[in-house]
Protein backbone atom coordinates (compact mmCIF):
# COMPACT_ATOMS: atom_id res chain seq x y z
CA UNK A 1 0.00 0.00 0.00
CA UNK A 2 2.95 2.01 0.72
CA UNK A 3 3.92 1.96 -2.80
CA UNK A 4 0.82 1.94 -4.43
CA UNK A 5 -0.91 4.67 -2.52
CA UNK A 6 0.66 7.74 -4.05
CA UNK A 7 0.36 6.75 -7.37
CA UNK A 8 -3.22 6.94 -6.43
CA UNK A 9 -2.75 10.35 -5.30
CA UNK A 10 -0.73 11.72 -8.10
CA UNK A 11 -3.60 10.25 -10.59
CA UNK A 12 -6.27 12.06 -8.14
CA UNK A 13 -4.26 15.36 -8.26
CA UNK A 14 -3.88 14.90 -12.26
CA UNK A 15 -7.83 14.52 -12.53
CA UNK A 16 -8.71 17.21 -10.09
CA UNK A 17 -6.13 20.09 -11.44
CA UNK A 18 -8.08 18.97 -15.20
CA UNK A 19 -11.40 20.63 -13.94
CA UNK A 20 -9.63 24.08 -14.21
CA UNK A 21 -9.69 25.85 -17.28
CA UNK A 22 -7.17 26.50 -19.44
CA UNK A 23 -4.75 28.69 -19.42
CA UNK A 24 -5.72 28.50 -15.83
CA UNK A 25 -4.69 24.88 -15.12
CA UNK A 26 -1.34 25.19 -16.60
CA UNK A 27 -0.58 28.64 -14.22
CA UNK A 28 -2.06 27.08 -11.22
CA UNK A 29 0.20 23.99 -11.03
CA UNK A 30 3.16 26.69 -11.98
CA UNK A 31 2.40 27.83 -8.51
CA UNK A 32 1.75 24.44 -7.02
CA UNK A 33 5.58 22.99 -8.16
CA UNK A 34 6.67 26.16 -6.73
CA UNK A 35 5.38 25.49 -3.44
CA UNK A 36 6.21 22.09 -3.53
CA UNK A 37 10.02 22.88 -4.28
CA UNK A 38 9.72 25.18 -0.79
CA UNK A 39 8.24 22.35 1.50
CA UNK A 40 11.48 21.57 3.14
CA UNK A 41 12.46 24.99 3.78
CA UNK A 42 10.86 24.52 7.71
CA UNK A 43 13.53 21.70 8.28
CA UNK A 44 14.27 19.59 5.63
CA UNK A 45 17.63 19.14 7.51
CA UNK A 46 20.16 20.06 4.36
CA UNK A 47 20.99 23.55 5.25
CA UNK A 48 21.56 25.91 2.83
CA UNK A 49 20.74 23.23 0.13
CA UNK A 50 17.48 23.55 1.11
CA UNK A 51 17.39 27.32 -0.35
CA UNK A 52 19.67 26.61 -3.27
CA UNK A 53 16.70 24.12 -4.61
CA UNK A 54 14.12 26.68 -3.60
CA UNK A 55 15.84 28.77 -5.94
CA UNK A 56 16.17 26.69 -9.08
CA UNK A 57 12.47 25.29 -8.84
CA UNK A 58 11.26 28.89 -8.16
CA UNK A 59 12.88 29.65 -11.47
CA UNK A 60 11.68 26.25 -13.15
CA UNK A 61 8.13 27.23 -12.02
CA UNK A 62 8.19 30.54 -13.30
CA UNK A 63 8.97 29.19 -16.77
CA UNK A 64 5.98 26.91 -16.35
CA UNK A 65 3.78 29.71 -16.56
CA UNK A 66 4.00 29.61 -20.17
CA UNK A 67 5.08 25.64 -20.25
CA UNK A 68 4.30 22.42 -19.20
CA UNK A 69 7.37 21.31 -19.86
CA UNK A 70 9.02 23.33 -17.28
CA UNK A 71 6.32 22.13 -14.91
CA UNK A 72 7.05 18.36 -15.36
CA UNK A 73 10.62 19.46 -15.31
CA UNK A 74 10.03 21.05 -12.02
CA UNK A 75 7.96 17.81 -10.97
CA UNK A 76 11.38 15.47 -11.53
CA UNK A 77 13.49 18.04 -9.47
CA UNK A 78 11.17 17.46 -6.48
CA UNK A 79 11.59 13.94 -7.19
CA UNK A 80 14.74 13.93 -6.50
CA UNK A 81 14.63 16.23 -3.72
CA UNK A 82 12.41 13.48 -2.40
CA UNK A 83 14.83 10.66 -2.67
CA UNK A 84 17.85 12.38 -1.33
CA UNK A 85 15.48 13.29 2.06
CA UNK A 86 14.03 9.93 2.05
CA UNK A 87 18.01 8.85 2.30
CA UNK A 88 20.23 11.32 3.79
CA UNK A 89 17.23 14.20 5.40
CA UNK A 90 14.15 14.90 7.35
CA UNK A 91 10.61 13.72 5.88
CA UNK A 92 8.50 15.92 4.44
CA UNK A 93 5.46 14.91 7.14
CA UNK A 94 7.71 15.03 10.35
CA UNK A 95 5.64 12.21 11.79
CA UNK A 96 5.51 9.86 8.79
CA UNK A 97 9.00 8.38 8.19
CA UNK A 98 8.13 7.35 4.76
CA UNK A 99 6.16 10.02 3.05
CA UNK A 100 9.41 11.04 1.22
CA UNK A 101 9.29 8.23 -0.41
CA UNK A 102 5.49 8.57 -1.14
CA UNK A 103 5.97 11.84 -2.65
CA UNK A 104 9.10 10.52 -4.90
CA UNK A 105 6.85 7.97 -6.08
CA UNK A 106 3.62 10.72 -6.26
CA UNK A 107 5.90 13.03 -8.26
CA UNK A 108 6.85 11.49 -11.72
CA UNK A 109 2.54 10.62 -11.96
CA UNK A 110 2.10 14.32 -11.73
CA UNK A 111 5.16 15.24 -13.93
CA UNK A 112 4.01 12.62 -16.43
CA UNK A 113 0.54 14.13 -16.75
CA UNK A 114 2.16 17.40 -17.33
CA UNK A 115 4.55 16.43 -19.82
CA UNK A 116 1.52 14.83 -21.87
CA UNK A 117 0.30 18.53 -21.71
CA UNK A 118 -1.90 18.74 -18.30
CA UNK A 119 -4.88 17.48 -20.35
CA UNK A 120 -8.18 16.38 -19.26
CA UNK A 121 -8.78 12.77 -19.17
CA UNK A 122 -11.03 12.78 -22.76
CA UNK A 123 -8.06 15.02 -24.25
CA UNK A 124 -5.77 12.43 -22.88
CA UNK A 125 -7.72 9.49 -24.31
CA UNK A 126 -8.13 11.28 -27.68
CA UNK A 127 -3.91 12.20 -27.37
CA UNK A 128 -3.28 8.69 -27.15
CA UNK A 129 -5.67 7.46 -29.95
CA UNK A 130 -4.20 10.20 -32.19
CA UNK A 131 -0.68 8.80 -31.25
CA UNK A 132 -1.42 5.34 -31.73
CA UNK A 133 -2.85 6.16 -35.00
CA UNK A 134 0.40 7.94 -36.16
CA UNK A 135 2.43 4.98 -35.55
CA UNK A 136 0.05 2.87 -37.78
CA UNK A 137 0.70 4.64 -40.87
CA UNK A 138 2.70 4.34 -43.63
CA UNK A 139 4.08 8.21 -44.26
CA UNK A 140 2.80 8.05 -48.47
CA UNK A 141 -0.97 7.04 -47.48
CA UNK A 142 -2.95 10.21 -47.87
CA UNK A 143 -5.61 11.16 -45.03
CA UNK A 144 -9.00 11.02 -45.22
CA UNK A 145 -11.29 14.59 -45.22
CA UNK A 146 -11.45 15.52 -41.63
CA UNK A 147 -8.06 13.95 -40.27
CA UNK A 148 -5.80 16.23 -38.65
CA UNK A 149 -3.11 15.59 -41.12
CA UNK A 150 -1.93 12.03 -39.82
CA UNK A 151 -0.43 10.14 -42.29
CA UNK A 152 0.13 12.45 -44.69
CA UNK A 153 2.96 13.37 -47.20
CA UNK A 154 5.70 15.68 -45.50
CA UNK A 155 5.01 19.12 -46.49
CA UNK A 156 1.31 18.65 -48.22
CA UNK A 157 -0.30 20.59 -45.20
CA UNK A 158 2.07 23.65 -46.16
CA UNK A 159 1.74 22.98 -49.78
CA UNK A 160 -2.62 23.05 -49.61
CA UNK A 161 -1.99 26.19 -46.90
CA UNK A 162 -0.25 27.77 -50.46
CA UNK A 163 -2.72 26.67 -52.60
CA UNK A 164 -5.42 27.98 -49.93
CA UNK A 165 -4.22 31.59 -49.66
CA UNK A 166 -3.61 31.99 -53.21
CA UNK A 167 -6.77 30.88 -54.02
CA UNK A 168 -7.89 33.65 -51.66
CA UNK A 169 -5.85 36.12 -53.18
CA UNK A 170 -7.30 35.46 -56.41
CA UNK A 171 -10.60 36.24 -55.26
CA UNK A 172 -9.74 39.46 -53.32
CA UNK A 173 -7.98 40.25 -56.47
CA UNK A 174 -10.68 39.95 -58.50
CA UNK A 175 -13.29 41.68 -56.70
Amino acid sequence: MQYVAPIGIGLLYALLMSLIREPHRRRFNAVMVAGAGAAYLSGGGMGGWEFAFTVVVTYVACRGLDSWTFIGIGWLLHTAWDIVHHVKGNPIIPFLHTSSLGCAICDPVIALWCFAGGRTPRELVEWVRGVRGRKGRVSGETARVGESGVGRRPGSRRRAGRAFLSHRGAKSRST
